[in-house]
């Protein structure tokens, strides 16, 4: 069988089109991916928009009450559980300056508590309760400074990033409006980056909320711990009492 020159080239082509095809679609392939641009979780936030930059300021807050306030409440909460048979050792021995300074070289919320009760020493009872528990909501008001702001920051981020979202929403349509141009490329670009604003904005507040009731249960914690301090304390002067009498 005999092949023409016309043929042979035809033949020719047709086997090198698949190759040529294969080599096309790669080129396109590699080209699509070359157009996936990354960037940094620095680059990616910025995309949020103005409003990210209040939800920053209020994360950089929140982790500066949350952690100051932490190490406060640790330092004063923390109990020495031989006070109380400490002093107990120096009221027994009727040495009054020797309990004050015990209770002087306790530097906590439960220090100060206790040196209420020693300086009230000679009073009726009840005024001495009400003396210690006076000093110990001051204590707790301390340790509760600047906490509520947490909770507010709790609400106040979240919503900070959905008006973000909101506001990038109504730039996309009114672009829409001017141009005519409705495309998948543009409202999704544009709703992704306003999207940012609002999961910052909930991750800020649930670190606010976390923060928030944390420092709050270590100091339902305290309150409860000074009470018995407190009956302690009133067990230990009585008999000191009783025995003036």
């Amino acid at each position: 069988m005999k092949f023409s020159v016309k043929s042979t080239l035809t033949l020719a082509f047709l086997t090198s089109t698949p190759y040529l095809f294969a080599q096309g679609d790669s080129t396109a392939a590699s080209e699509g991916f070359k157009t996936v641009e990354e960037i940094s979780a620095i680059d990616f936030l910025m995309k949020g928009g103005v409003f990210l930059i209040p939800i920053v300021l209020l994360l950089f807050y929140t982790t500066y009450i949350a952690v100051e306030r932490f190490l406060y409440i640790r330092r004063m909460t923390k109990q020495n559980m031989f006070l109380l048979s400490e002093l107990q050792t120096q009221l027994n021995s009727g040495n009054m300056n020797g309990a004050l300074d015990v209770v002087n070289r306790d530097q906590t919320a439960f220090g100060s508590v206790v040196k209420e009760g020693v300086q009230s020493i000679g009073r009726p009872i009840p005024q001495i309760e009400a003396n210690m528990e006076k000093v110990a909501n001051i204590e707790i008001g301390k340790m509760e400074k600047n906490i509520n702001h947490l909770g507010l920051i709790a609400g106040i981020a979240p919503t900070l990033g959905f008006i973000g979202t909101i506001s990038g929403v109504i730039k996309i349509f009114y672009s829409i409006s001017i141009s005519e141009n409705v495309s998948i490329g543009n409202i999704s670009g544009g709703l992704y980056e306003k999207m940012i604003s609002s999961g910052s904005g909930l991750v800020v507040g649930i670190l606010a909320f976390t923060a928030y009731h944390l420092l709050n249960g270590i100091i339902d914690n305290y309150a409860l711990a000074i009470q018995k301090i407190n009956l302690e304390f009133v067990k230990l002067i009585r008999p000191s009492d009783a025995n003036k009498a």
